[in-house]
């Protein structure tokens, strides 16, 4: 059975890649992910405010304002129990590389050029093998357009790649007007690979002590049908490659995910609420699927499904929301 796919360029040995998130904060969880059979690793990310700041003030970034960032801070350990810092985050790139043999790809998550160009750039000298921008801007100012906010996106993918020979992926939400006009714009600025999608974190509000705070839910299986829309409409319509994640808990997502068009799919609230180990657990039930399906390897199924090559494309579309909506009134009046 094989289940080898390329994703940024480099052959992976199985589509399973553990995103964003704090089980990369320790060397011993990332040589532990390995044995379970990840295929490559995308590092927690170092933020623009750690690069801009001192650790004084990464204090009052890392206490307010966590609902913007997809991976909230909040969710972290306090901050003198968790790596911080761009030296460290560094020198964290260069344990993790001599630790394990599968790729390891950096990420940064801010909103202007800044410091990232520099960073980015040592990032390549410290040994990652690809990088993963989060680029998050929350618009709040009503005067600002969305070509501002797109070309925005566009400046910082076309900085950084003009800092790095290493591949790049950039790491969207699903919040644009025209995603597939977005994404090809991405296409012809070079990005190399496309994450869908980012998962933001939302503001709750206390109503005991009237502050607004943030509200950390991990992901539930029901998510994965955005992108699983998403990766089917733009397979084959870009060159970049896909990863899928978001929703992504068990065998049967990350097969629906490669039959839409991922090149790979990407879990942590999976992980973090079954264990490392789980990983090995979805591969065996990938391979016992492949088995009885008759699939041989996983590239056999790619894009299958996909909305380019599926008989009527427009169950991806419209054309399918009254159906969805006349089922579920049938189905509940029985």
């Amino acid at each position: 059975m094989d289940l080898k796919t390329t994703y940024l360029g480099m052959q992976l040995k199985n589509p399973i890649v553990p995103s964003a998130s704090p089980l990369s904060n320790k060397i011993d969880d990332i040589k532990k992910m390995e044995d379970n059979g990840a295929s490559a690793i995308v590092l927690f990310s170092l933020f623009e405010e750690e690069i801009e700041h001192d650790q004084m003030e990464l204090e009052h970034h890392t206490t307010y304002g966590t609902e913007i960032f997809p991976e909230a801070l909040s969710y972290f350990p306090e901050h003198e129990n968790y790596l911080t810092g761009p030296e460290t985050y560094l020198e964290h790139i260069r344990k993790a590389k001599d630790a394990v043999d599968i790729p390891i790809i950096g990420s940064l998550n801010g909103t202007t050029s800044g410091g990232w160009l520099k960073y980015a750039q040592q990032m390549q000298e410290a040994g990652a093998d690809a990088l993963e921008l989060n680029i998050y801007y929350l618009v709040t100012d009503p005067e600002v357009s969305s070509e501002e906010v797109e070309r925005k996106y566009v400046d910082i993918l076309q900085g950084i790649k003009q800092h790095v020979d290493i591949p790049v992926a950039v790491k969207l939400g699903p919040y644009f007007s025209s995603l597939a006009e977005f994404a090809h714009r991405l296409d012809l600025a070079g990005v190399d690979g496309l994450v869908l999608f980012n998962r933001f974190y939302q503001p709750d509000i206390d109503l005991e002590e009237l502050e607004v705070v943030p509200n950390v839910l991990l992901s539930s299986p029901a998510e994965m049908r955005l992108p699983l829309r998403w990766v089917a409409i733009l397979h084959d319509k870009i060159k970049a490659d896909i990863a899928a994640t978001t929703g992504i808990h068990n065998a049967e997502d990350v097969i629906k995910m490669l039959m839409a068009g991922a090149n790979v799919t990407m879990m942590a609230s999976a992980l973090l609420k079954n264990g490392i180990p789980w990983i090995d657990k979805v591969l065996v039930d990938i391979q016992q699927w492949m088995e009885e399906h008759e699939y041989d390897s996983v590239e056999m199924m790619r894009g299958s499904m996909s909305h380019k090559s599926v008989a009527n494309p427009g169950n991806f579309e419209r054309a399918n929301y009254i159906k969805a909506l006349q089922s579920y009134s049938m189905e509940g009046s029985l």
